[in-house]
C-alpha cells in the first residue's frame, strides 16, 4: 500500500501543473478558448475565468473588441542555454489607440496558475497594476515569472491547448535590436495576428470608441 500512497501523493502534486491539458475542440467549464490566427499558424488558448477573473476578462475584451486584430507577435526571447526554450510576446505593443485602462495585478501566489510550459501571461512595465494589452506565451517552465516574497511576478491567466508548434516557430524567428532586457529579442519580421476570436461564450465588447480603426477606414477609401 505504501508505494500506491506515494504514487497518489505524486499525482496530487503534479495535478496543478497539468491543468493546461484541456481539450482544444470543445468547451471546458471555467475556461474560455480563444483562437489566435497568425501568419505562422493558429494558436488556441484557454483562459482561466475562475482563478484569474480580472486578467481573463481584460484579455477577452481585447479579443471581443478586435483590438488584437492586425497587431503582431514582436518579441522572441530565447534562452542562451537552450534556444528552444523561452517566450514570445505579442499584443498592441505601444499603440495607445488600442489600449484599455491597466488592470489590477493577479499574482500567481493568489491564482495558483504558475508559469509552466505553454502558459499565457500578461506582459507589463516594471511596476504593479500596469498590464494592459500585451501578453506572452512560455515555451518551457519559467518559474522566475512566479510571485515570491516581495516580488509580484507576472499575471498568468491561461494555457495553450493547441498550436505550441506555432509558438515554437515564432520563438525561432530571427531577432535583432531592442533595448534593456529586450535587447536582441525583437523579431525582424514580426508575425501578424490576423484575428483573435472567441470559441466559447458570447462576445462582450466594450462600448468605448475604437480610434485605431479610423486610419484603416481612411486607407480603405
Amino acid at each position: 500500500m505504501r508505494p500506491l500512497f506515494c504514487l497518489l501523493l505524486l499525482l496530487a502534486a503534479l495535478a496543478p501543473q497539468t491543468l493546461f491539458a484541456l481539450p482544444a475542440n470543445r468547451p471546458t467549464p471555467g475556461y474560455a478558448r480563444v483562437a489566435i490566427e497568425t501568419t505562422a499558424g493558429t494558436i488556441i488558448i484557454a483562459v482561466d475565468l475562475k482563478r484569474a477573473p480580472r486578467t481573463s476578462a481584460n484579455f477577452l475584451t481585447y479579443v471581443d473588441d478586435g483590438r488584437f486584430d492586425g497587431v503582431t507577435f514582436y518579441r522572441a526571447a530565447r534562452r542562451k542555454s537552450n534556444p528552444k526554450l523561452g517566450l514570445i510576446q505579442g499584443g498592441i505593443d505601444s499603440d495607445l489607440r488600442r489600449s484599455l485602462p491597466p488592470i489590477p495585478h493577479e499574482p500567481t501566489s493568489r491564482t495558483g496558475i504558475r508559469h509552466l510550459d505553454a502558459t499565457v501571461s500578461m506582459a507589463r512595465p516594471n511596476r504593479p497594476n500596469s498590464a494592459a494589452g500585451n501578453f506572452f506565451i512560455t515555451a518551457g517552465a519559467t518559474p522566475n515569472m512566479d510571485a515570491r516574497g516581495d516580488y509580484i511576478g507576472y499575471a498568468a491567466f491561461g494555457h495553450v491547448v493547441a498550436g505550441m508548434d506555432v509558438v515554437r516557430k515564432i520563438l525561432a524567428a530571427p531577432t535583432c535590436c531592442g533595448t534593456g532586457p529586450m535587447r536582441g529579442q525583437m523579431i525582424v519580421k514580426p508575425i501578424v495576428i490576423k484575428r483573435a476570436r472567441r470559441l466559447d461564450g458570447k462576445p462582450t465588447p466594450s462600448r468605448g470608441p475604437k480610434p485605431w480603426l479610423l486610419g484603416l477606414k481612411r486607407t480603405a477609401k
